[in-house]
């Protein structure tokens, strides 16, 4: 018979919201007394990959089997009450009609109560499912041995499928989470050389403004320097035609009286 994972159990945890079927709890004491070393299969995490026990369909062992395999497939739980030790193995009763409806009736009524997602990741709604799926191990197992543990084969093989793209998930999480960071350190840069760059652009600004005061100011001193300039030279040729005129007057006059001696 091949190895199949089994499922570890957490102590002081007992299964009354579970949608699996266990049978009524009893003393750990009184367990190990009846059953010995097997009252506890199954319970510690260490049995993982340990081999099922070989299915054996007939003889009066049949039941016996069946629970060591129900065991396998779906460990006791061990939990403290009272000051006490009590484990709980799953129900090794064959499941009837109505338990197929209440299981389905079960589930829903959990799914609404937890306010589970109907779609999308909901952690919840996974939970109840792989509940309900265990269930229908249990009872399957209880009426044939081999679709039981074909059943957790496939169990098993989903379970890891979705453990697979889980971590596919959180792998693809964390590399966009780097990629984001290192765009932040990107972007913060930028930002910094953006501040940079409006100071220089404001100095740059500043600057212009100063030199077109100046500019401004050169030109209107040229403008009255200029001006005045201008102002002197006509003033001065004024003076000079005039000073020309009263040569000239001058001149004519001294030249006129010449005859008369």
């Amino acid at each position: 018979m091949m190895n199949q994972e089994l499922n570890p159990v957490a102590e002081n945890n007992s299964p009354a919201n579970t949608l699996v079927k266990y049978d009524t709890p009893i003393l750990l004491s009184e367990a190990i007394k009846k059953k010995g070393n097997k009252a506890l299969m199954g319970t510690s995490g260490k049995n993982k990959g340990q081999a099922l026990p070989p299915i054996q369909v007939v003889g009066a062992e049949r039941m016996t089997q069946t629970e060591d395999i129900l065991n396998s497939i779906l460990p006791p739980v061990v939990f403290s009450e009272n000051s006490q030790q009590w484990i709980q193995y799953v129900s090794s009763t064959p499941a009837t009609r109505l338990d197929v409806t209440n299981l389905e009736e079960s589930l829903d009524a959990q799914l609404l109560k937890r306010k589970a997602k109907e779609t999308g990741i909901c952690p919840v709604r996974e939970e109840l499912y792989s509940q309900c799926f265990d269930e229908l191990i249990r009872q399957v197992t209880v009426n044939c041995q081999q679709r039981g543990l074909l059943m957790l084969r496939v169990r098993n093989e989903i379970r890891m499928t979705i453990k697979a793209y889980k971590q596919l998930y959180e792998s693809s999480v964390a590399f966009g989470m780097r990629k984001s960071l290192h765009a932040e350190d990107g972007k913060t840069e930028m930002e910094l050389k953006i501040i940079q760059l409006e100071k220089e652009k404001s100095e740059l600004e500043k600057q212009v403004k100063e030199w077109q005061a100046k500019c401004e100011a050169t030109e209107k001193r040229e403008r009255e320097k200029s001006k005045q300039e201008k102002k002197k030279f006509e003033e001065e040729i004024a003076f000079l035609k005039k000073q020309n005129q009263q040569y000239s007057q001058e001149l004519e006059r001294l030249t006129m009286a010449k005859p008369n001696k």
